[in-house]
């Protein structure tokens, strides 16, 4: 099926909802599927966002930015993963509590607002990783439509760039809980020493970076084709100083370079 297909079976598939919740994150799945589902729907569909420690403030500005600019009604919505029975302890699970969490929140949200269904953005390919997430989506019900029409990531991203949606080239982004190795104690502190780690790395010019934590180490990853800047005696230092002056006692570069996912190596599935 060729893409202009997908897409089209993508807005009936949409169509065929009457109303929706898109759960909204300002990212490239997300934003191809607001976008499509507003198009289609109008007024009948809205954006929810959360609002927590573990989502940073840049992408919550990028998310509203790209609703005001495009009239569609966003409802933000504060959530706290810290106060989830066991989400702390950052188990191998984690990602299923607090999707359960947040879902179930947006659920609510989609009922109080009349809207008859709620969707989110995953594509086939978030099919391939240890992603316990979608289990909870599963569970509660929630719609996956670019999953359904058969989207790839590459095909989310070239629709996107047909759409001239300011998103098509994006980064791929995950929440900040997923930078702490599977064991090891999440805190609103060093969440945010993750949070401004990465905020640094973007300023530099980095445009794909993971600041891994292992207790008070920060492992960076950026792509392998950045390792000559990240080098560079000015800006290397500048990292070293800043993380550091964050609360790090070591500054790591991963010799692999970035990768999604890179915290389930260590998974035995």
């Amino acid at each position: 099926m060729v893409i202009n297909d997908k897409y089209q079976v993508l807005k009936n598939y949409i169509n065929s909802l009457e109303s929706v919740a898109v759960a909204f994150s300002g990212g490239v799945d997300s934003t191809l599927l607001l976008k499509t589902a507003h198009d289609v729907l109008g007024d009948k569909a809205a954006a929810v966002t959360a609002s927590s420690s573990s989502f940073p403030e840049r992408e919550l500005n990028e998310s509203k930015k790209f609703c005001a600019e495009n009239n569609i009604r966003q409802i933000i919505i504060h959530s706290d993963e810290l106060n989830i029975p066991g989400f702390k302890d950052n188990p191998k699970n984690r990602c299923y509590l607090c999707k359960k969490e947040l879902f179930t929140q947006i659920l609510e949200t989609a009922r109080e607002n009349n809207l008859a269904y709620v969707v989110e953005g995953s594509n086939l390919d978030d099919l391939g990783d240890y992603r316990p997430g979608l289990q909870a989506i599963e569970e509660l019900e929630i719609k996956s439509p670019l999953r359904a029409a058969g989207l790839s990531k590459a095909e989310v991203r070239e629709l996107s760039w047909e759409l001239g949606l300011p998103t098509w080239n994006k980064p791929s982004f995950a929440c900040l809980a997923s930078r702490f190795v599977y064991g090891e104690k999440i805190t609103e502190e060093k969440l945010k020493m993750v949070a401004q780690a990465e905020d640094l790395l973007i300023s530099l010019g980095f445009r794909q970076v993971r600041v891994r934590i292992h207790e008070n180490i920060a492992r960076i990853e950026i792509l392998p084709e950045d390792f000559s800047l990240i080098i560079q005696e000015g800006t290397r230092i500048k990292i070293y100083n800043t993380l550091k002056d964050l609360g790090f006692s070591y500054v790591t570069l991963d010799l692999k370079g970035y990768r999604t996912g890179s915290m389930n190596e260590v998974i035995n599935k």
